[in-house]
Parts: C-alpha cells; sequence; structure tokens
C-alpha cells in the first residue's frame, strides 16, 4: 500500500514482475552401470571424456563381454554428453592390501563414504587400493620418514658382540667442534650422544654398519641439549673415529672403542624399494624432519613421504613408473599445511582425498618407540634409566601434534596383492541382481540428475537382458524426467546369417518389453574398432541413440527428431550385425523399434523416431517427448517460484509473463505449432483457493517429426495444363 502524500510531489514505485525464470534444464547427462575393472563400487562419478573414463575406471579387458560396457561408455562420450558411471558390486571383489603382515584377505571397501564409514580407522591394513580388483595387484607404496641422521661404516664384523642393538645408545667423544650458526669462536668439547635404529653385520670388511639416530649433546659437566640433526654440522655428525656402544641402561657394553671408518649421511643412501628400477629418496624430496606446523607445537618427527608406484608396470604400462608423488605429509592427526592452510596434511586424511590410487588404513607407527634418558654422565649416559621405552601412547601415529615426538619407521615399501576382480579367472563377468542394483542409484530424482538411461549390453541369457531392459524402463517411468536407452539381445543378432531370423528374434524379445514413452528400442549392434586390445568388436548402439540425442540438444533443440540424415549418423560404426530392408523394418515400426541401418554414401543411422509407447498418440514420438520433458521440466521451476505467494490476480499474472515468452520462444524455434496458458480465475476458483492451490493449464501443440514421404510423379498429354489436372491425382 503506498504512502499518501499530504502536500504536492512525485512518488516513485516499484513492483518486481520479474521474479522466477523458465529455462531450458536438459543437462545431457547419461547414466551407465557396468562392471568396469576398476574404479569405485555402487558410486555415481561423472565422467566426461574418453580419458577421464580410463583414469577412473581403467581400459577396457579383452578376456569377456566387459569391453562392451567400457565401449559404451565411450561411445555416449564422443557425442559430447556427460555420463554417470556406476561401477556395479561383486561378490568376489576384493581390493589389494598390505597389512605390517600378509595382507587382508577380505577387504573390499567399495567407495569412499564406505571408506570413511568403516574402514578410516582400520586395524588390519596399512594401505590399499582405493577400488577393488585385480588392477592394483602391481602397486607398491614406498614410505620414508626420518629414522636415522648417519650409517656408520666399521671394520668389525661382529657387531652384536659390541652391543650393537637397535635402541641402544653409541656416543662419541669431541673436542673443540665448532658449533654451527654461533661464530668460530664457539666450540663444544663432549660427546655426541644416539640411538641405534639399524644394524648390519657384513663378512665384508669396512660393510658392517650402524644407523644413528643423532639425539643430544653432553658437555664435560654432564649437560645435556637436544640437538637436529644437521648435515655437515661436525659436532651434529658422527665422522670416523672412535664411538662407544651403551646398553640400554647406559652401561658400555664390548671392549671399549670401536674405530668407525666411514660415516655417511643416511637418506642420501635411500632408494625406493623396487623390483627393477633404483630411485633414491633424494630425488623425491629432501629429508622429512618436523613439518612447521608441529614444530610450532613443540612436536617433532611427524613428517614422511609417500610415493605410488607401478612396480611391474601393469596399470601404466611403464615398468617402475612413479604414479603419485606426496610429500611432507604428518603423522600428527591435527596437522595442516603451512602452504596451503587450511588444507590437512594428516597422511590418512590427505590421502583419502587427494590420491587416486590408495587409501590409508592402520599406520606403521603404532608399535612403541625407544628414548634417552634424561640424567647423563660425563660420557653421555647415566647407569640408571640412561635408555627407557617410552610409553605405548607416546610417539603413536594419529595424535594431535602438541607435544609429541613421533615415533619413525624408516624406508618401507609395502607391495598390495590379494586384489579380485569379479570372477576367480580375473573376468569382469556380473550377476543380474548387482547391475540392478547399481542402476538402482538412479531411481531418486531428487538426489540424481540424468537424461539418458543406457542399457549397454545384456546378459548371455535373453531373459536376463529383458529383465535389464524393463528395470531401466521402470526407472525412467518412475521418474518421468529421463529417458531409456535399451537394445536388443546380442545372441538374437550377432552371430545369426539370416536376416528373416534377425528379425523374428528381436520381434519375439521386443514383444515382452514395458510400453513407455520415456524409453526407446532400437535394432542395432555394431561393428567397431577396440583400439586398447587391437581387436574389432560387436557393441550395441543404444549408448549411441542416447548420444544422438545428447547431440541434437547440443547442436540444435530437443524437439527435432535425433534420427535420419541430418542428426542421427551414428559414429564409429564399420558395419552392423543387423541392417534391416525395407520390408523388415515395416515389421519393427509398428511394434516400437527403431531401426539402425546403413545407407551407401551416408553412413550408419538411426532410421526411426519412435518412442515405446505400445499405442498411438503424440507421445510416441522421441522429439514430442523431449519436447515435453524439456518444457516441464523448465515450467516446474518457474512454479515452484510461486510456492507460498498468494494466489491473486498479480500472482497468477507475473506466472503468465513468465510462462508466455518462454513458449514463444519454442514455437519461434520450430518446437510448437501453436500454445494456449490459462491462469486466472476460471481454473483458480474459490475452492481451488481456499484448498490452498494454484492452477495453469497450458495446452500445446507440438511439432511433427516427418516419418512418411509420398512423392507422386505424373505424366501429362503434352496440350493439358497442369491446372486441368492437378487436382484429379
Amino acid at each position: 500500500m503506498a504512502t499518501p502524500q499530504l502536500s504536492p510531489g512525485v512518488l516513485t514505485r516499484e513492483v518486481d514482475l520479474t521474479v522466477g525464470r523458465a529455462d531450458n534444464v536438459l543437462d545431457n547427462i547419461g547414466g551407465i552401470a557396468g562392471p568396469f575393472p576398476q574404479g569405485p563400487v555402487d558410486d555415481l562419478v561423472n565422467i566426461t571424456t574418453e580419458q577421464e573414463l580410463i583414469n577412473v575406471f581403467g581400459k577396457p579387458i579383452s578376456t569377456d563381454a566387459q569391453y562392451a560396457y567400457w565401449m559404451s561408455a565411450a561411445s555416449y562420450l564422443s557425442y559430447g554428453g556427460v555420463l554417470k558411471v556406476g561401477r556395479t558390486d561383486g561378490s568376489l571383489l576384493k581390493n589389494a592390501n598390505a597389512g605390517v603382515g600378509a595382507a587382508s584377505a577380505s577387504l573390499k571397501i567399495k567407495n569412499y563414504d564406505d571408506y570413511l564409514n568403516n574402514y578410516s580407522e582400520a586395524t588390519n591394513f596399512v594401505f590399499a587400493a582405493k577400488t577393488p580388483g585385480t588392477w592394483a595387484n602391481s602397486l607398491k607404496i614406498c614410505t620414508i620418514d626420518n629414522l636415522a641422521d648417519q650409517t656408520l661404516n666399521f671394520a668389525s664384523v661382529n657387531l652384536a658382540g659390541l652391543g650393537a642393538t637397535v635402541g641402544y645408545g653409541i656416543t662419541q667423544a669431541v673436542a673443540d667442534v665448532v658449533l654451527p650458526g654461533t661464530g668460530t669462536t664457539s666450540t663444544f668439547s663432549g660427546y655426541i650422544k644416539g640411538i641405534i635404529t639399524g644394524v648390519t653385520t657384513s663378512s665384508t670388511a669396512g660393510s658392517s654398519a650402524v644407523q644413528v639416530k643423532v639425539v643430544e649433546r653432553v658437555d664435560s659437566a654432564g649437560t645435556a641439549t637436544a640437538i637436529d640433526y644437521a648435515e655437515g654440522a661436525s659436532y651434529a655428525s658422527f665422522t670416523t673415529g672412535d664411538v662407544t656402544f651403551h646398553k640400554a641402561n647406559g652401561a658400555v657394553v664390548g671392549t671399549g672403542a670401536t674405530a668407525v671408518t666411514a660415516a655417511a649421511d643416511w637418506y642420501d643412501a635411500q632408494t625406493l624399494g623396487l623390483t627393477n628400477a633404483t630411485v633414491y629418496w633424494k630425488s623425491i624430496a629432501s629429508r622429512p624432519t618436523t613439518n612447521k606446523f608441529s614444530l610450532d607445537r613443540n612436536g617433532k618427527n611427524d613428517a614422511t613421504h609417500i610415493v605410488v608406484v607401478d612396480d611391474l608396470g601393469e596399470v601404466t604400462g611403464i615398468t617402475g613408473q612413479i604414479i603419485e608423488k606426496h610429500t611432507f605429509l604428518s603423522k600428527a592427526l591435527d596437522a595442516q599445511s603451512d602452504v596451503n592452510s587450511p588444507q590437512k596434511i594428516w597422511y590418512e586424511d590427505y590421502l583419502s582425498l587427494y590420491s587416486e590410487n590408495v587409501y590409508a588404513g592402520g599406520n606403521p607407527g603404532s608399535g612403541i618407540d625407544e628414548t634417552w634418558g634424561t640424567a647423563p654422565a660425563a660420557n653421555g649416559f647415566t647407569t640408571l634409566g640412561g635408555w627407557t621405552q617410552i610409553s605405548a601412547g607416546d610417539g603413536i601415529w594419529g595424535q594431535n601434534a602438541q607435544g609429541v615426538n613421533f615415533a619413525s619407521v624408516g624406508n618401507i615399501t609395502y607391495t598390495l596383492t590379494g586384489g579380485v576382480d569379479y570372477t576367480a579367472a580375473g573376468g569382469q563377468k556380473c550377476e543380474l541382481g548387482d547391475i540392478i542394483s547399481t542402476y538402482g542409484l538412479f531411481s531418486n530424482k531428487d538426489e540424481v540428475e540424468v537424461d539418458y538411461l543406457i542399457m549397454g549390453p545384456g546378459f548371455d541369457g535373453e531373459g536376463d537382458s529383458q529383465a535389464k531392459a524393463n528395470y531401466l524402463i521402470s526407472i525412467a517411468n518412475e521418474r518421468k524426467d529421463c529417458m531409456a536407452t535399451v537394445g536388443p539381445h546380442r545372441a538374437n543378432l550377432v552371430g545369426v546369417s539370416n536376416s528373416d531370423t534377425q528379425t523374428t528374434n528381436l520381434t519375439n524379445y521386443f514383444s515382452s518389453l514395458a510400453s513407455s514413452s520415456y524409453a526407446t528400442l532400437d535394432s542395432g549392434y555394431k561393428y567397431t574398432y577396440d583400439r586398447f586390445n587391437n581387436k574389432f568388436r560387436w557393441i550395441p548402439t543404444n549408448a549411441d541413440i542416447a548420444g544422438l540425442m545428447a547431440r541434437t540438444s547440443l547442436n540444435s533443440y530437443p524437439w527435432f527428431s535425433p534420427a535420419g540424415q541430418q542428426r542421427g549418423v551414428i559414429n564409429n560404426a564399420i558395419k552392423l550385425a543387423y541392417n534391416p530392408n525395407k520390408a523388415q523394418r515395416d515389421l519393427l515400426y509398428p511394434l516400437r523399434v527403431n531401426s539402425v541401418i546403413t545407407q551407401p554414401g551416408v553412413g550408419t543411422l538411426l532410421f526411426g523416431d519412435k518412442t515405446a509407447l505400445g499405442y498411438a498418440s503424440a507421445f510416441d514420438r522421441i522429439n514430442v517427448r523431449r519436447l515435453f520433458l524439456t518444457i516441464e521440466q523448465a515450467l516446474q521451476s518457474a512454479a515452484e517460484a510461486q510456492l507460498f505467494e498468494l494466489n491473486d490476480d498479480l500472482t497468477r499474472a507475473n506466472f503468465k509473463n513468465i510462462v508466455e515468452p518462454y513458449l514463444r520462444d519454442i514455437q519461434a524455434k520450430r518446437g510448437l505449432y501453436g500454445f494456449l496458458v490459462i491462469c486466472d480465475t476460471t481454473n483458480n476458483t474459490p475452492d481451488v483457493i481456499d484448498n490452498n492451490e494454484f492452477r495453469a493449464d497450458i495446452f500445446l501443440k507440438p511439432a511433427k517429426s516427418i516419418n512418411y514421404v509420398t512423392l507422386t510423379f505424373v505424366a501429362t498429354r503434352t496440350g493439358v495444363s497442369f491446372e486441368e489436372v492437378a487436382g484429379r491425382v
């Protein structure tokens, strides 16, 4: 209500009648399910290119009919649409994995949600392939942390006799060494103290060695100062000279001083544990020590590197190919990147989000670590409590960083094993119930967008193929916003030499399929080239039919027919298993079957545009059904803008102002012959208004495609005018 003016003036008012709009909402999204060699199970993944299909779901294999699913998916993508791909579950499917001991023999992680809900805190594996199947059985997961600082070589071969034991102590006396970073006048005399992290005894002179973690310096007064290893720092490294081994209680063992023949940086010598290649960790990244996040919280030793390698070349085709590098991840549960904060770098979470190939399970640092005492004598050790094990809760990976010195495990390579495919022999065949379950993910239109449900291949048994087809039709019927593209049973066409027999097989097969305007039936099986296995394959064309509809939407409009020479040419078809002649097409078309044919000089094309509706109707044509799908979805969005508004003249006028321009635009683009919108008091009666309803009646005259052309050629006598005979034919 306008504010009354009490004196002369101009009042400016605005009334917004632009709320709500109608837009075409077909997104050209296809959907297919099948037993792909890899990829998440029972989860729908958006794929836009063939390369993405390879990256997520692998390549087509050669041993069974799985290639038909993969190549159906690739066929649809060749027309330009988006494809939601669901990998079907199977009872035998298992993830390749590695544990501290043997790999878990029964591990099946279906997808990311399954991992989060059931396996993020698992202890029966250290690393596992992200998806089930044999595809990952050649992967190696290489890890390294800051286990040791230096490797010390000795002339003696009997290091164990000298007390060289993992977890025991080692010291070296130094005199007047320069303290790094404090100037040339700052020197230190006393002992360098370390913990033994590894022992190697060799019969070759000079090859026996210990790996040492440098932990403290102890001056002549017995004052200990923790130190971090620094390459090239004289006080912080064990150089050639005499060292002394100590027991866990600090007592000297062996015969006393033992000569070091050589000292080298431990990390510089570490390699990835590959079968046929030598790769040094230092070529991957610098030594992992302590990340800034932990350092700021008085934590220590949390950094680790993780590398995924195709050891045998079975994934990439290249032996020893490094697939992923993840450097400076953290053992700390709360750790975040100081570069990409707030990105978490707790290695389990990081791999779950950013690795394409592996999940992490129970961490390799779950055992106890060892540390040093707090009251050293002049030689660096006390006789009481010089070396004590820390408690089982200290140093374990997966704690918050605050004040934790995380346990080290060193350089470890895990080989993934135990991955199993759909069949014990390595095949990719799935069961009817499993594939129906995966297609069921498309049933909820409020959660999953899809425009074309693609059948792909059927099964070995004709009854199972029919059951699969009918299930897809039922989903489309229930959703009423998409179309199911259904093809024939392979054995009815491929390998059948007589075309009349093929025709009979098709009529029998399709006769049991449900009537629906939300589905299409086609006769095609095309022969195409599989470049991955260097073979020619027979695959169904129902994915191509979906692709033709997608291409028609992209290049023209949904209300144009996807058939014929203008828009119906099928990609990558060398020949057809069944190329029906005119008489055979005359039998199939009344039975709702759109023939796929080859025309000389044109190519392979869809030669019919019927839906699977079993009776005569405007909706028995693909272009009409897709016209209504387009309009219904667009106007539904416009109608939602009217919810909770008042049912009055203004609201009704506003709605008509949205609908009518939209329909005029479609009419101008040849989708309609005419339309009428009624939204007034004639259909919004008092009873309708009192029931909190809003009604609009939209009458549409859909444009019709030409299915039948008659050309009449008339010969006339020379002296006869055309006007005389034009009306007599």
